[in-house]
């Protein structure tokens, strides 16, 4: 069982004990780990400070998602842009 409030993305890096992971239903929440179970813990905790942050300062709070799923990808690189 997903033990999770919210849908997780992990995302692997080149260097080997380093991921990043960020919920594509909470926005502006993310944060590193350096194992994909290091990513799950520290998300668990993590999530409720989120939205109790959120709930502090008056903001909008998204609802729970009741499928939560995990994905775990390579980081997707950005294209770089010249101005």
């Amino acid at each position: 069982m997903i033990e999770l409030p919210y849908s997780l993305v992990i995302e692997a890096t080149e260097e080997p004990d380093f991921f990043g992971f960020y919920s594509p239903d909470l926005e502006g929440f993310a944060g590193i780990g350096h194992s994909v179970e290091d990513c799950l813990y520290q998300a668990k905790w993590a999530m409720k400070e989120h939205v109790a942050l959120l709930r502090d300062q008056g903001l909008p709070i998204p609802s729970e998602t009741p499928n939560p799923k995990i994905t775990i990808q390579n980081v997707q690189k950005q294209p770089v842009t010249r101005f």
